[in-house]
């Protein structure tokens, strides 16, 4: 007999707490995410110390998606998010998908390397407002 099949977990978004950047993409999946698909959790916190690799929240320079059990890092990552969007953002993110790995993830490190002079540090983690918490996990 089979066992009844759980349902996957949502996706997790682990993003950079403190980063311009980071945060903006996260307000940005935030409003198109109208179903609610993805949560989010800051790579400083205590739920990326449980569930992601050491090396993934010791640099901090990378996004990363925890989706169906497998992770996903930099521009793997975004186009993932991009495709739970839906509509217009799931064409993007097959458009994007199209683009061979290294050069998105080329394109990524050379973003990431500048994210915060060019986006800005915060001097916390982001804060999730009282609409935004059931969302965020730490």
């Amino acid at each position: 007999m089979l066992e009844p099949v759980e349902p996957s977990s949502p996706p997790i978004l682990f993003f950079d707490g403190v980063c311009g950047l980071c945060n903006s993409f996260v307000d940005f999946a935030l409003r198109h995410d109208r179903k609610g698909r993805v949560l989010f959790a800051p790579l400083q916190g205590s739920t990326a110390a449980t569930q992601l690799d050491p090396a993934n929240t010791a640099t901090l320079d990378t996004v990363v998606l925890l989706e169906n059990g497998r992770s996903y890092k930099r521009s793997s990552a975004i186009v993932r998010v991009l495709k739970q969007l839906g509509g217009i953002w799931t064409a993007l993110a097959w458009l994007l998908w199209l683009i061979p790995w290294p050069l998105r993830d080329l394109g990524y490190r050379i973003i990431a390397k500048t994210r915060y002079r060019l986006f800005g540090r915060k001097e916390s983690c982001r804060i999730p407002s009282v609409e935004e918490r059931a969302r965020f996990l730490d």
